[in-house]
């Protein structure tokens, strides 16, 4: 049984907040599958985050991908991330996670402060502005409203009781679970105190529902199903415990010089760091080329980037570099009956491959989640050890733990976080 259990939509989401708890000197692994292997049971690990890649399935598909991920991983504690944001099938996910945990009460705090997400009076916002105006394609700003889909009862915790501290928190939920069906508790919280206060009291909460196990409540359920299921960005993350010994991670990074970036997200906030990066680090596949053949544009950029690898120690490949690109691979895409984001995607994979045979660099860095995800399945990379370190803030370092590439370096970023020198930045660091 793992120690505790991480079940995210995507895999940039899986490694940072993972990193909340490999901080803290746990050991945490990330795997790409969101399911177990039927002949190989998994190994027990102190924290395992699964990748379901989900966000962009329809809600039946995401709901059981998770159940089967928390079925394939039993744990003490179980983590639902959700996007902070609010992007993807958030409540047919968290839904699926308060059935397959058999939770009492969803604890459900998406803030994350230290990215300017905030939650006050149900209200979530970026950067000050409530969600639905702040362009990311989500129409609900108020957590209510969105979690009024679920099929649990729905209850909030203000901004007021939360800054009483843990204690309240705890008689508060204590109160909202007397009902005799499962909750979903909406947190207030603009703080790291105030996370901190959330977590806290909910884990008093489930230390009591321990207490009751052992005094035979009826209320209670069997020891190994917790009674509060956790779900956050990474901001929750960093200040939920995990229960038993950790175990840090024991992978070292290969000693090999070299970095190539491979930055898939087309997020306005990306293709403005991506300008911020000399021209000639960056090779840009054309992108309507990458979508008529991605296979042999990919081949041709890696050439390229190897050259670049070779005389530079580091290259960058994308296929977007402004909002036209998009249009020309979505323009393409509909004239071919294809996938833009798909094979893109598979373009830039094959890109990256051909540029790791060839050259061998001992770091990669890796921008959008679902590029992320299709590059490491080409390398035959299953899993990620974290480091407990990162190159900059919301920017995890992890290692790749098994396969043909264990031990390259392994650095991701959400392509809708950080300012216009943020990839420049972490090249630099890299």
């Amino acid at each position: 049984m793992q120690n505790a259990l991480l079940v995210a939509d995507d895999l940039t989401g899986a490694v940072d907040t993972g990193h909340g708890f490999a901080a803290r000197g746990r050991g945490v692994r990330v795997r790409l599958r969101g399911e177990g292997d039927a002949e190989t049971p998994p190994a027990d690990r102190d924290v395992l985050a699964v990748d379901t890649d989900s966000r962009a399935a329809s809600p039946s598909v995401a709901a059981e991908a998770v159940t089967r991920a928390i079925a394939a991983y039993p744990a003490a504690r179980v983590y639902k991330k959700v996007d902070s944001t609010l992007r993807g099938n958030v409540v047919a996910e968290v839904d699926a996670a308060v059935a397959a945990t058999n939770a009492d009460v969803a604890v459900v705090a998406p803030a994350f402060p230290a990215t300017g997400r905030t939650t006050e009076d149900g209200i979530h916002r970026v950067d000050d502005t409530p969600l639905a105006e702040a362009d990311y394609g989500v129409a609900e700003s108020d957590l209510r409203t969105v979690f009024a889909r679920s099929r649990y009862l729905v209850e909030s915790l203000d901004l007021a009781t939360v800054e009483q501290g843990t204690q309240s928190v705890r008689e508060s939920l204590a109160s909202i679970t007397e009902a005799e069906e499962p909750v979903l508790v909406v947190c207030d919280a603009t703080t790291e105190d105030h996370l901190a206060a959330i977590a806290t009291g909910a884990e008093a909460l489930a230390d009591d529902g321990g207490a009751s196990v052992a005094s035979g409540d009826s209320h209670a359920e069997a020891a190994t199903t917790p009674s509060v299921l956790f779900v956050g960005s990474g901001g929750l993350a960093k200040h939920v415990a995990v229960p038993g010994e950790p175990t840090p991670t024991t992978v070292q990074p290969v000693a090999r010089p070299g970095t190539l970036a491979v930055v898939g997200s087309t997020n306005e906030r990306t293709l403005v760091q991506l300008a911020a990066v000399p021209d000639d680090l960056v090779v840009a596949l054309d992108p309507a080329a990458a979508v008529r053949n991605p296979e042999e544009t990919g081949r041709r950029g890696a050439v390229r980037l190897g050259r670049l690898l070779d005389r530079r120690g580091r290259a960058v490949v994308t296929a977007a570099t402004g909002g036209a690109d998009v249009g020309t691979a979505e323009r393409v895409a509909a004239e071919t009956d294809t996938d833009a984001s798909d094979r893109v995607e598979t373009a830039l994979s094959a890109a990256a491959s051909g540029a790791v045979a060839a050259s061998q660099p001992g770091s990669l860095f890796l921008t959008g989640g679902a590029v992320a995800r299709t590059v490491l399945t080409r390398l035959e990379a299953p899993e990620l050890a974290l480091t407990g370190e990162a190159v900059a803030d919301g920017v995890p370092e992890s290692v790749v733990a098994t396969g043909p590439a264990r031990g390259t370096r392994v650095v991701t970023k959400a392509g809708g976080f950080g300012d216009e020198k943020t990839i420049l930045n972490c090249l630099d660091a890299m």
